[in-house]
């Protein structure tokens, strides 16, 4: 096995063994791995790197120190070109993505799964000019977030602080997208004051970061 193997596989046991269940508990029957139908149905892409398909998202359920469950990303964070542990520099595009919802949701299976797909794309080149995602960026998504009745259509990507803030594996660090979905008028709020105001008030309303698909809209105030 060279230097780079033996890197790349204690990274991502590391992650996987240790790190994820120090983090969040079990981390349910095994990973749900990206499918190459991803790439073509939704992003119309047919020449996919086959190391896309080795990432996955793990279904958590909940744990005794942890309500709900937790859809997270496994993977992203593998050190693919690295010949060398550095410590302080990322490993691999260094970060994964965390959804926690109040219940079992295969909308959010899916969804963590389709922005593992769209930040490898971004990270590739493969959509234009577009940076891959990092913490704060926000969007609408244009439909409910679980395909049927919600008012959450917008989300934006928070710190897991509550997780740590820098996740440390042999390979480097990486940090965690949280996504926290949104209102239309939470994200409009967010783009007149500041989206930390937001995450935080929906967090002090118990609306964040463990997700309820079905929860009304916050009346959010101002910050000062």
């Amino acid at each position: 096995m060279s230097d780079h193997d033996d890197l790349l596989s204690r990274a991502w046991k590391q992650r996987e063994e240790t790190l994820y269940p120090s983090l969040l508990g079990a981390l349910g029957p095994g990973i749900h791995p990206l499918d190459p139908a991803l790439f073509s149905a939704v992003f119309g892409q047919d020449d996919i790197d086959p190391r896309w398909l080795h990432i996955g998202v793990f279904e958590c359920p909940p744990s005794p120190t942890r309500a709900g469950w937790a859809y997270v990303s496994s993977g992203l964070s593998n050190p693919w070109e690295a010949t060398e542990a550095d410590p302080d520099d990322v490993s691999g595009l260094g970060m994964e993505f965390l959804l926690q919802t109040r219940e079992r949701a295969p909308w959010a299976m899916t969804l963590v799964q389709r922005f593992c797909a769209y930040q490898l794309l971004l990270a590739a080149g493969r959509m234009g000019d577009h940076a891959p995602l990092d913490l704060w960026d926000r969007m609408r998504i244009g439909s409910p977030i679980d395909h049927a009745d919600s008012v959450l259509q917008a989300l934006v990507f928070a710190p897991a602080h509550h997780l740590g803030d820098v996740q440390r594996l042999h390979s480097g660090q990486f940090r965690f997208l949280q996504l926290i979905p949104l209102t239309l008028d939470e994200h409009a709020f967010g783009q007149q004051h500041d989206f930390a105001c937001v995450v935080d008030q929906l967090q002090a309303a118990n609306a964040a970061p463990v997700i309820d698909a079905g929860r009304r809209g916050i009346v959010l105030q101002p910050p000062g």
